[in-house]
Formats: structure tokens, C-alpha cells, sequence
């Protein structure tokens, strides 16, 4: 039965950006049903797309091209995949790599000989070769040595690999970078915005990630059968199925919720949405219950199979499972009968648990209402080439009211001290990628800097306006001081768009950037986070995904917590 929102009464669920948009719950977000990984694969389920896999040119040691290829209703896309043979002293995850195991193009269409030839003088370059706009994305992944040869080993003399080792690392391979939206010649957004299936978010690039995961395990097989002859056998698909992509994520990508608002907000919004949306059904039905009940079990113990080295998420995760245990002996008494019983759930979720469990509930409370909260999936592109002009009739006081309400924490801020202004960002020369540097121990920081310290933008910005009159109006400002249109124009958009700004100083000496690594990889639907400082992280990607050649045959949809035991 479609349920039907009252938009009254979800507005005033709908958690205020102040409460979510602080670094410490960012950093506490998890997968849901409307991460773009699982997404993508219910679009392709649904429109019952074909994988074939057309080329595979690989020698007894997987060095060579293959060629995956994915065909929905309106067209075809093929992951040209490159296998090397590298020193192994080059192999790193930095962005200072110059050779990878394998890299990887997304090709528009189905390639010609003359393309494969083309891309393989470029690919493997990455950064130093060119590419078209035939092409979409391009990628490069490095082997987990360990669990590689392992998998290999085992499969060469007709045994299965052992799952403790595969629960352990969890990929055979894990990407360093995907690229897309124009990056070295390929293919620039606009190009694909219209089509219906790579139109939301990174769609393209979890496509290309899904297939890379393919790639990975029919490389080990193929590898093990030359080596193995006869003996060699194949990997069982339960434990198949618990092998991801990993990833490897830095700062380069911290930024990005700063520098795109609009598309912030959206991501943001959509989750918040649905939360509300949940919270204001008045009745349980016995489907959705039961449904909610297995999520949290599979999710608990999801949890169990999480490893980090990390000490702080280490703490977490045993802070997390203790309030799982709380959860789980909550609802194993909970009255679902009572009026607005998911209301009350959460309710008591944000009174008892901490933000790694919270997140997590939340994540658990919108999964089982996909006809509820699917159709918001359509909301979470944005139109970032649009110009937002700048309302040169907004008063001065407009503007020192709408600081004061969505801005204390600015405000309350004082910028003055070193510890609140020990960091600033700037971008590299050697790869043109941000970092972030300490302030007061490395010169010309503020000649450098990149813009991110909105914070004190904003808490300038409103200090230079107590000389003004409130009837006055910003465009008079601004022909005064032009140096704050930026800012000006910031505001503005977030007025409109409140779930784009985060609620928090990042150029504080306590800021993690890990905090928006995470909730940027939880909308992808990443799991597994396992931090390796505060400014960059390993996750796990697809890991308990069906496989191409298994979607059609698949009947669920929350794989990414999936209690699938292996000889089931």
C-alpha cells in the first residue's frame, strides 16, 4: 500500500541543520537504501539490464585487457579494464603513483579495435595520458597483495579461500581514484544529465566500480586456473559475494561538501525527508515490521565483521555495538501497536544511544519504506551549472538576522585564538589537490589558502556590517566592499539550500576531515570505514553485492548487511 506523506506534519520532523550538519554526526552516517550503489543496482535490476563480458585478453599471469559491457533499454556502457605488471616497490596508494595494477575507462557505447588500441596507450597513464569524450570515467586500483596471492593459492589446489581472511581485508583490489565529469578529457557531466540512468549522483562511477568488482574476481579465477591446471576450482558464491572493492579516499575529497551547496543540501535533504517521512506514519503494519526487525540483525552483525586499526573508531565501534545490544533488547519488547510507533523509536534512539547508533537507526527506520521514500532518489541531483545572482535588495538587517539564526556557531567563535584558526587549506602543486596545512608552523598559509574557512568568513562579514544600517541595502555594502561578495552570495544560496552548510569551524586545530570523508562515502554506500589517520580512509565497496551475472536472480535489496552464511 502507498502511504501518503502529510507534508505538514514531516515539516515539523524534519531535523534542523544544526543538529545534523555538525562534523561529529556527519562522521557517524551510514549506508541506506538511498545510497547510490543500491540505487544503481535496484535501476538495473528493474530495467532487467544484460552483462556480457566480450573481450578478455589476459595471460597466465592476468596481465592484459578485458572488456565488461552493460546494456540497459536505451544503450550500452563497457569497463575497459587494463591489467599491469608493476615493481612492487611502486605500488601505493598515494597520489604520487605512477603505476597501478590495473586501470580502467568507462566507454560510452561498445569499443572498436581501434579504441582498445587508442585507450591503451593512455589509460595506464592516468593523470599523464588523455582520454575523450567517448570516455566517462577512468579509475586505477591496486591488489591487496596478501589476500590476492591467497585467493589464488587456495584456488589453484582446489580449496576455498578462508573467510576469516576475506572478513579481514574484505577486496582483492581497491580503487585510488575514479575519476569523471570531465577529468582529463573524458566526458563532462552535461554530457550524461538527461539520461535516466546515470542522471543521479555518481551513477556512473558506481557502474564502473560494480563492474571493476567483476573484473577483480574472474582475474583471481582465471589466474588460479592456469597455475592450478585440473586441480584449480572456482570461488564458492556465498564467498564470493563477501569480496568488495576497497578504496582508498584522502582530503582530496574533503572539500567537496563545502564547494557544492546545492548538491550538499539535496543529499542531505533527501535522508532527512525520508526520516520525517517515517516518523509521521501513525500506524506499524506487520510487513514493515518484520522487515525493520531482520535490518537490525543483519546490521548488528555487520557490525561484528567491522575492522579497523584505527583507535578512535576502534572506540566507536565497541560504543556501537554496546548500543545495538541496547536497541536490539529495546525492540525485542517495543509496542508496535502504539500510536506513531516509528516516531517513538527514533525518539527514544536520540535520548538513549550515541551518534554512531543513531545514524545507524536511522539508516534502519527508512529501509523497509522503499515505496515511501524511493521517489526522493529524483532529488538528489543538482543543477550547480545554474547562476544564482546575487539580491543586491536584501537589506543589511535581513542579513544580520539570518546570521544570527543559522550562524551562532560562527559567531559564538572566537577566531582570534591559534587553536580556532590552526588550520588553513590549500591545494597541492604537484597534484593540484587539497590539503591541509598548519597555519602557524608553514609559510605564505595566507597566500595560499583556499577559501573553506566559511566560519570566519561569515563572523567577518557580520562584524563589517555593525556600522551599517539596518535599511540598508547589501548592494550599497558591496560597492564598498567587494572583497565579500563571495560570502554575500554564499549566504544567500544556503538560504535557500540549509542543509549545504556544515555547522562547523574547519580550520580548527580539532577539525577532522575524516568526518566529511565519511558522510560523503556513506551516500555512496560504503561500509567497512576504517580510517588510517584523521585525514584519510579505506572502505569497503559492493562487498555482499550480487554479481552481474546474479541480479536478475536476486531478490534482495539490502545486501550491504547481508547475514548470508557461507553453504547457505
Amino acid at each position: 500500500m502507498k502511504i501518503q506523506p502529510n507534508k505538514t506534519q514531516i515539516e515539523t520532523l524534519m531535523r534542523p541543520p544544526e543538529q545534523v550538519m555538525r562534523l561529529n554526526r556527519m562522521g557517524s552516517l551510514h549506508q541506506s537504501r538511498l545510497s547510490f550503489m543500491r540505487s544503481l543496482l535496484r535501476l538495473m535490476k528493474r530495467e532487467n539490464w544484460v552483462f556480457s563480458r566480450p573481450v578478455w585478453r589476459m595471460n597466465d599471469f592476468g596481465m592484459g585487457v578485458a572488456v565488461y559491457q552493460a546494456t540497459g533499454p536505451a544503450r550500452s556502457y563497457s569497463l575497459i579494464c587494463f591489467s599491469h605488471e608493476i615493481d612492487p616497490a611502486k605500488r601505493t596508494d598515494r597520489s604520487i603513483a605512477t603505476e597501478w595494477d590495473a586501470t580502467f575507462t568507462m566507454f560510452d557505447g561498445i569499443p572498436t579495435e581501434d579504441d582498445l588500441e587508442r585507450l591503451k596507450l593512455n589509460v595506464p597513464k592516468q593523470e599523464a595520458g588523455r582520454v575523450s569524450e567517448s570516455e566517462l570515467s577512468i579509475s586505477r586500483a591496486n591488489k591487496s597483495v596478501r589476500l590476492f596471492e591467497h585467493v589464488v593459492e587456495r584456488l589453484a589446489a582446489g580449496q576455498q579461500p578462508d573467510v576469516k581472511q576475506i572478513e579481514d581485508i574484505g577486496y582483492l583490489m581497491r580503487t585510488t581514484a575514479v575519476y569523471g565529469s570531465g577529468k582529463f578529457g573524458a566526458a563532462s557531466r552535461d554530457k550524461l544529465k538527461s539520461r535516466p540512468e546515470v542522471s543521479r549522483p555518481f551513477h556512473m562511477e558506481m557502474m564502473s566500480v560494480y563492474l571493476t568488482r567483476a573484473f577483480t574476481a574472474d582475474l583471481v579465477e582465471h589466474i588460479a586456473a592456469k597455475r592450478g591446471g585440473k586441480t584449480a576450482t572456482t570461488i564458492d558464491a556465498n564467498i564470493r559475494r563477501r569480496l568488495g572493492v576497497g578504496n582508498s579516499t584522502g582530503l582530496g575529497m574533503a572539500p567537496f561538501l563545502v564547494n557544492h551547496p546545492t548538491l550538499t543540501h539535496n543529499w542531505i535533504n533527501a535522508r532527512e525527508t525520508a526520516l520525517a517521512r517515517v516518523r509521521s506514519i501513525t500506524a506499524a503494519e506487520q510487513s514493515t515490521i518484520t522487515s525493520f526487525l531482520e535490518g537490525i540483525l543483519d546490521a548488528t552483525e555487520s557490525i561484528g565483521n567491522w575492522k579497523t586499526t584505527d583507535d578512535v573508531q576502534t572506540a566507536r565501534i565497541g560504543e556501537l555495538i554496546q548500543d545495538m545490544g541496547k536497541l536490539n533488547e529495546y525492540i525485542g519488547a517495543f509496542d508496535f501497536s502504539q500510536s506513531s510507533p516509528w516516531d517513538a523509536l527514533y525518539r527514544w534512539g536520540e535520548d538513549n544511544l550515541e551518534l554512531e547508533a543513531q545514524e545507524l537507526l536511522v539508516s534502519s527506520l527508512i529501509e523497509p519504506f522503499g515505496d515511501l521514500v524511493d521517489d526522493l532518489l529524483d532529488t538528489m541531483s543538482a543543477d550547480e551549472e545554474a547562476e544564482f545572482r546575487i539580491d543586491g535588495t536584501m537589506s543589511v538587517g535581513d542579513f544580520r538576522k539570518m546570521i544570527e539564526t543559522r550562524y551562532g556557531w560562527a559567531l559564538a567563535t572566537d577566531f582570534q585564538t591559534r587553536d580556532n584558526c590552526a588550520r588553513f587549506w590549500y591545494v597541492s602543486s604537484n597534484k593540484a589537490e587539497p590539503r591541509l596545512g598548519e597555519r602557524f608552523e608553514e609559510e605564505d598559509s595566507e597566500q595560499f589558502e583556499e577559501p573553506l574557512d566559511v566560519g570566519r568568513d561569515v563572523s567577518n562579514f557580520y562584524e563589517a556590517l555593525a556600522a551599517k544600517d539596518s535599511a540598508d541595502n547589501i548592494a550599497e555594502f558591496l560597492m564598498e566592499n567587494p572583497h565579500y561578495r563571495k560570502i554575500v552570495r554564499r549566504l544567500q544560496v544556503v538560504s535557500r539550500f540549509p542543509y549545504g552548510e556544515i555547522c562547523d569551524n574547519l580550520i580548527s586545530s580539532a577539525v577532522r576531515p575524516i568526518d566529511m570523508l565519511r558522510c560523503k562515502l556513506s551516500f555512496f554506500g560504503a561500509v567497512d570505514f576504517d580510517p588510517r589517520s584523521d585525514r584519510w580512509v579505506r572502505i569497503t565497496m559492493f562487498k555482499n553485492a550480487p554479481f552481474p551475472h546474479e541480479l536478475d536472480g536476486d531478490s534482495r535489496d539490502n545486501w550491504a548487511y547481508s547475514s548470508v552464511k557461507v553453504g547457505q
